[in-house]
């Protein structure tokens, strides 16, 4: 996708990718958009639009990684937008795909399929999530804001120890690949697409996470 401007009609980017829908709600900006562009509707909603414009970029586009600019920004201003991040998923996206599971496991055949140790499989990344945010919430968060890193726990900002994307594509692999028995086909696509979504999301994320926030945290130490 071309890269955002400041001109660019935020319809216009939805229509083409539907998944930003997900970074849009976090600005607290949602459907509805008309004809307004990123511009106007970072004025009409006091955002900065150049950070707003720098996430959008990053998340819709694999190859756009600006890091010197996205280091100009505060880290205060970043770790309030993983924040936000962290609630969407806490609040929308794991509860969509809880219920969709559940719905997908009550609505077929029950001992003809393995959709519950898919669904195990899926609870146990659900947990290796919440942990990663208790982190954010009690430690990263309030170290940041109280200029404390020198007592943050690295090991859990360490890009080697943190397994949730890969875990999230090993799941998507077991429903494309190992998927048996009968079971509802559209609620199963359901589930999917929204693990996809999340999938996406967190690996974008991280990017900003540890190409980003991390070092910029290590630099004040």
């Amino acid at each position: 996708m071309a890269i955002i401007t400041k001109e660019s009609k935020l319809s216009d980017i939805v229509i083409n990718d539907p998944s930003s829908i997900t970074v849009l709600n976090r600005f607290n900006i949602f459907l509805g958009l008309g004809d307004k562009t990123i511009e106007n509707i970072c004025t009409e909603k006091g955002i900065d639009v150049n950070f707003f414009s720098t996430i959008l970029n990053t998340y819709i586009n694999e190859d756009y990684f600006p890091e010197e600019a996205l280091k100009s920004y505060s880290v205060h201003e970043i770790v309030k937008y993983i924040n936000k991040t962290n609630q969407y998923y806490l609040r929308f996206q794991i509860p969509n795909i809880e219920r969709h599971f559940s719905s997908l496991i009550a609505r077929s055949e029950n001992g003809k399929n393995n959709l519950e140790l898919l669904q195990n499989f899926f609870n146990e990344v659900k947990n290796e999530i919440l942990a990663r945010m208790e982190f954010d919430m009690t430690q990263l968060l309030a170290h940041i804001e109280n200029n404390t890193t020198k007592e943050l726990d690295f090991s859990m900002l360490t890009e080697d120890n943190d397994n949730i994307e890969d875990k999230l594509n090993d799941l998507i692999n077991m429903f494309v690949i190992h998927l048996k028995g009968e079971y509802d086909v559209n609620l199963c696509h359901a589930v999917l697409v929204a693990i996809m979504t999340l999938q996406k999301d967190i690996k974008q994320n991280n990017r900003i996470r540890y190409r980003i926030l991390l070092p910029i945290i290590k630099s004040n130490i």
